[in-house]
């Protein structure tokens, strides 16, 4: 049954069909089982790719769906959020996108219509919670109704961004022991690439932790205050992933400060050794310009001795220097 549905994916967007038993099981249905179906038969759970034409067509024409709603779920631009019409609930969320060689602040989207006995959902690309829930339904193990699926969803969201989070605060870690060694015009552009993955998420995962808030306080008839209560721990754990991505966008920030100061600091010990040379070569290149005029009268011109006594001078002028800046502790 699982291969049909995937051969018939291609053509009309569906990606599954799962007919939930009430007891966190079930079973895929077909495509003319999926035309066929009626709340009396169970809750079901119905995946499309929007991408597909045949999946606005079958929004349109079979879902009974209102054009506000057919419009939110076939939407390529979205941004978290949760509303309610009439008893059921449009929400739209992201999750961190772990799909092989692809960034995790590149998040995917996935766009849900929930009802009592129906559940729509539509995405572009892959989404790891989601083959989470749909395994967890056929081991029969899953959600029993659409609260419970609304729950579950929303915590394997939250669960797979755990690694994602975990790497940003080892890159940070990674970047601050380099620091005390490496090169610090090295590090600044794993840096500022780290900073960027964080601003991005954090910019993500600010209206989902509303958009789950507003799940918890939306009446709708099939959610009871033991979902709520599920939910609220949900959002507690969406809140500290985003204040961990605050920490780790707080020490970069920090990181990016120290290595600008050492990057200076290294600047100007350079540029102190030029002003050290510069101050000791400024009276050598006087006197050798001085007596290097072309002119009549220069002292011991026509001396054989002259020049090594002129080279002795400026050797002594040389020490005399270096000897008034260790004076003044400058050198």
């Amino acid at each position: 049954m699982a291969e049909q549905v995937v051969q018939e994916t291609s053509e009309t967007g569906l990606i599954h069909a799962f007919l939930m038993n009430g007891k966190g099981g079930g079973r895929l249905l077909s495509w003319e089982e999926l035309q066929d179906w009626t709340p009396d038969q169970g809750k079901i759970w119905v995946h499309f790719d929007y991408t597909v034409t045949a999946t606005r067509s079958w929004l349109e024409s079979d879902s009974g769906l209102d054009q506000i709603i057919i419009d939110a779920l076939l939407t390529e631009d979205t941004r978290p959020r949760t509303t309610n019409i009439d008893d059921g609930l449009l929400i739209t969320l992201r999750g961190v996108n772990n799909n092989p060689g692809a960034d995790p602040e590149d998040m995917v989207s996935i766009r849900i219509w929930a009802e009592a006995d129906r559940i729509i959902s539509t995405r572009k690309r892959k989404l790891l919670s989601v083959k989470d829930l749909l395994r967890q339904l056929e081991r029969g193990k899953g959600p029993k109704d659409m609260a419970e699926f609304i729950v579950y969803l929303t915590d394997r969201l939250v669960w797979r961004m755990i690694d994602t989070v975990d790497q940003l605060e080892e890159q940070i870690d990674d970047i601050e022991d380099k620091a005390l060694t490496e090169n610090p015009s090295d590090l600044r552009h794993d840096l500022s690439v780290l900073r960027r993955q964080t601003i991005a998420l954090r910019r993500y995962l600010s209206p989902e932790r509303d958009a789950l808030t507003k799940i918890m306080v939306e009446q709708v008839s099939w959610i009871q205050d033991i979902h709520r209560r599920k939910m609220r721990e949900v959002g507690e754990r969406l809140i500290q992933h985003i204040e961990d991505i605050d920490v780790v966008r707080e020490r970069t920030s920090v990181m990016n400060e120290q290595l600008l100061s050492r990057l200076s600091e290294q600047l100007n010990q350079r540029m102190y050794v030029l002003s050290i040379l510069s101050a000791i070569f400024l009276p050598l290149g006087f006197l050798t310009g001085l007596l290097g005029v072309n002119l009549g009268g220069i002292p011991g011109a026509q001396g054989n001795s002259a020049f090594w006594i002129f080279v002795g001078l400026l050797c002594l002028v040389v020490l005399g220097q270096v000897a008034v800046l260790r004076w003044k502790k400058w050198l």
